[in-house]
Parts: structure tokens; sequence; C-alpha cells
């Protein structure tokens, strides 16, 4: 293994070993699933053998996560919040009918992940870290419509750079969002709050059309496009006077970074609001970004309108107040001050 930690990008690197586990199970007349885990495991195959009716294959029966391991400053290995990811994990499988991954199952297959590459794991000082991507999929053969009853739990590692390499909290580039009312990535009461592909690849028509105009797409509701969804793939913040402001919707991915920085916000005496927040507001913030688990928080410097023929063009991007909850979520993540939520589990 040869791996230059500080030109790493956001891109897949292969690593040793991925984790695997399987459920077997049947229904119930009811509907009701039944059935077990069987314990995860290291493996070096990273091929998954999968029937060509899989449900996962013929009805997009699948679900995902994303979560980093940290290098601490201390040299300690921190996983941040893999409870929430396996929660989130948990009410996506409910939704699509898929057998829940039960919390141990989840800490052994990250331990397992972590400790079968731990030459994977980058120095802290690169800025780089242990990005682990578990993946629920049906894998039942089924030709007539209806939920499976197997499922196959995956947790595949991959080192990964910072988002924006080489450049400081104070340095980040910004990002112009156009808005596009002609692709809805969800619908209000569909699979938006679940993190499922689906909701990706249909986002691709708006995402790929942006990128190709060198933006990035901000997608609106999709019942009266008038209110903030998401920005491309990640949630959206607002800071007003004090105020925090991020849309409220069920459509929404619920974000674990986020809900971080929320917590955050609180405690720097901020005032929090989740609502419906409709696109012109944006005309009113002095700060705004994307947020998620690859960047944490992406500034905005403008959104383009084309429809109406605006353009919000944001006062301060990067701005003060937000990346300083992004240097405070980062220096619990690695180490540097208290961790008095208890986010991050450490692995000996």
């Amino acid at each position: 293994m040869n791996i230059d930690w500080n030109t790493l990008r956001f891109s897949y690197t292969e690593t040793d070993y991925i984790v695997r586990c399987a459920f077997h199970g049947h229904r119930q007349k009811d509907g009701t699933l039944e059935g077990q885990w069987e314990a995860p495991y290291a493996t070096r195959d990273k091929i998954l053998p999968m029937h060509v009716c899989a449900t996962a294959l013929q009805y997009g029966q699948e679900a995902f996560e994303g979560l980093k391991v940290f290098r601490g400053v201390d040299g300690q290995i921190r996983v941040f919040r893999w409870q929430a990811n396996a929660e989130r994990m948990a009410r996506s499988a409910e939704g699509l009918y898929m057998a829940v991954v039960p919390m141990d199952v989840w800490e052994k297959a990250v331990r397992i992940a972590i400790e079968s590459n731990l030459n994977f794991l980058p120095p802290y000082e690169t800025g780089a870290t242990l990005y682990l991507r578990p993946l629920l999929i049906g894998t039942t053969p089924k030709l007539g419509v209806g939920p499976g009853w197997d499922f196959e739990f995956v947790i595949i590692p991959s080192p990964i750079g910072p988002y924006y390499p080489k450049l400081n909290a104070n340095r980040l580039p910004c990002q112009t969002f156009i808005v596009n009312r002609h692709v809805d990535r969800a619908a209000a009461y569909g699979t938006g709050q679940f993190k499922v592909g689906g909701n990706y690849a249909a986002s691709f028509r708006g995402t790929e059309t942006a990128h190709q105009q060198g933006y990035d797409c901000l997608f609106l509701d999709s019942r009266y496009h008038r209110y903030i969804d998401e920005c491309s793939a990640a949630n959206f913040i607002g800071i007003r006077d004090n105020e925090y402001l991020t849309p409220r919707s069920s459509a929404i991915l619920p974000s674990i970074t986020n809900d971080s920085l929320m917590t955050l916000a609180k405690e720097q005496g901020l005032k929090v609001t989740r609502r419906h927040i409709r696109l012109s507001e944006i005309a009113t913030m002095q700060e705004a970004a994307a947020c998620g688990t690859a960047c944490v928080i992406s500034p905005i410097d403008k959104v383009i309108d084309p429809d109406k023929h605006v353009t919000y063009t944001l006062p301060q991007a990067p701005g003060p107040v937000l990346m300083g909850l992004r240097t405070a979520l980062q220096d619990i993540q690695y180490g540097r001050t208290e961790d008095k939520h208890h986010w991050c589990t450490i692995i000996n």
C-alpha cells in the first residue's frame, strides 16, 4: 500500500476488506417480516453475487449511509455518531419494507470495518479520514411487484481527502446554485426523508444540467416550487440576524451534520428555526451554506433563479457564523475539544 494522504480527494480508494452479513427471512400472511441476521464478517471479495431478479435491482429496495472515522490529535480513533446513522438507516429500511439492521450488528460491523483496515486510516495531520459507506440491499429473487424478505448489509470503507483540499476554514471556496423548477428531487410524501439510491438517481436530471452550466442545483418543494428543499444532495442552512434557519419538510433527508450544527448553534447563542423557507428569503440572509458529511459546510455565494430573472448574492460567503460552527464541529471530531455530547465512539 502506498497512499499519498495529502493528495486524496473525496473519491473511492479500495481497502483490504469490506464487511458483510445477510438476513434470511420470510413474510407472514399479514406482511410481517421474520428472520435473523447472521454475524458480520470481513472479506476481501468486493463482488456481491446477486440474482438478476433481486428486489434491489428490480424494484429499488435499497438504502445506504455515510459516516467518517477520524484519527484525532491525540492519536485516538473516533467514529462520529454512528448510532445516528444506524437509526436513520432503520427508518429507511422501515420505509422500504426492509429488515432493520440491529444496533449490535451495526456496532460489530463498524468495528470490524475499521480494525481490518487500520492501514487505511489517514494520519491526523493530513485532514483525510476513513469514510464508511453502509449499504442495505434486497436480495430476494422476485418478478412480481412487492418487497422481498432476504437482505444483505455491507460496509464499504474508503480513505478520503477533505472536500476542499489545502484550504483552511476561512478560505473555503463558495458554490453558486441555480434553481430548477422543472425537476423534483422527491415528493412531499414520497421517499425524500429516507436515504435511498432512487432519490439521488431522480436528482441527476437537475444536478447534471446545473453542473454543465458551472453551478450546483437548488431544488424546491415539489408541490408549490416556492420553498427551499435541498442543495443538490445536501441540507440548506441560512443565517439571518443571529438566527440559524433550515428547512422543515417531509421530503428532506434529516442530515446528521445539520442536526449536530443546530446543537452547536444553540450553544453559541443562536436561535435555531426549522420551517418552510421561501426562496425569496435568501435576499434577507447574511450567510448561507449546504451541509453534509462530505463537506461539513459548503458556503453559498449566489443563488440564480432563471425563471424569475433574479440572482441572490450573499453578503458574507463564507461567513463567520457558519465557519465558526464548522470549526467547532471538527474540533469535536478530531478530539481537539471536549465531546460533551458523547457523539464520538473511541475505537481502541
